[in-house]
């Protein structure tokens, strides 16, 4: 559906964390009213509604990715399968019943736990500031495959974390600066670079607001399995540790940080 200039910009100074569900009902309810171009007034009066009436909006969590089940263009790893499998973890776990117990008053965004999903390094759907921060990540390595010296690789790495050694004729990766995009993988026409494993980055514990703090993330890269068993472990804590609508990032420490690193990338 088409927005005018007026409407794309009132609808971008709502919350982010609420924008994805704003639009998405501004479409909907300008399209029952039989209109195919929403404007400003659709935008205000759609927004309205929906904050007036927003307890009835909580689910508990929040599940975002990048671009949705189309995934994102620029994929290291695609995560589809497992953002139905966290979906339907978080469904099982009543957040929402956890919430009404344990929040005075009427629930708001704020109170839901966050978890996001990114196919690659990018990060459009911000996991340094989620209560759960997922990337999609390939690990790449240097085989034994003739180097035909084309640099190709040098060239795709924004990091500049691949270099060539002129003399032994081989690429040389630095991991210090490697976001295990996997762009140098796809690059390589030799195949002398491919990858070693291919998984998700875990970042735990970000969030916004008053007192902002970047997630913290965890020493390894996980498998499908892991990742899930992560997100459970950390619902757990939450449920365990939280009171009066606490974010995770203000209930999780170090410990909780050492304790995850140690079962899962030990």
């Amino acid at each position: 559906m088409k927005w005018t200039e007026e409407a794309e910009y009132a609808v971008k100074k709502v919350p982010f964390f609420v924008r994805k569900r704003v639009r998405e009902r501004v479409e909907k309810e300008a399209s029952e009213a039989g209109k195919s171009i929403v404007t400003i007034t659709e935008v205000k009066a759609t927004q309205k509604r929906y904050l007036s009436g927003m307890a009835s909006e909580i689910k508990g969590y929040q599940l975002d990715t990048c671009f949705g089940p189309g995934g994102c263009p620029n994929r290291a790893r695609a995560g589809d399968d497992l953002l139905k499998r966290i979906e339907k973890l978080l469904e099982k776990e009543d957040l929402l019943g956890f919430l009404k117990k344990n929040v005075k008053g009427d629930l708001k965004f704020h109170h839901e736990f966050r978890i996001t999903l990114s196919d690659c390094p990018n990060a459009c759907s911000q996991p340094q500031i989620k209560d759960i921060g997922i990337i999609g990540a390939v690990l790449p390595a240097v085989t034994e495959e003739q180097c035909t010296l084309c640099e190709a690789c040098v060239g795709s790495c924004a990091e500049e974390a691949v270099s060539i050694d002129k003399e032994k004729e081989v690429p040389v990766i630095n991991y210090d600066l490697c976001l295990k995009c996997g762009k140098c993988i796809k690059a390589c026409p030799a195949g002398t670079i491919a990858s070693a494993r291919s998984g998700f980055r875990v970042l735990l514990g970000g969030k916004l607001g008053r007192h902002p703090r970047l997630a913290r993330e965890l020493g390894c890269l996980l498998n499908d399995d892991e990742v899930v068993e992560i997100v459970k472990a950390c619902i757990g804590l939450y449920k365990k540790k939280s009171t009066g609508g606490k974010r995770f990032a203000e209930i999780f420490d170090d410990d909780d940080f050492s304790e995850l690193e140690g079962r899962f990338c030990g």
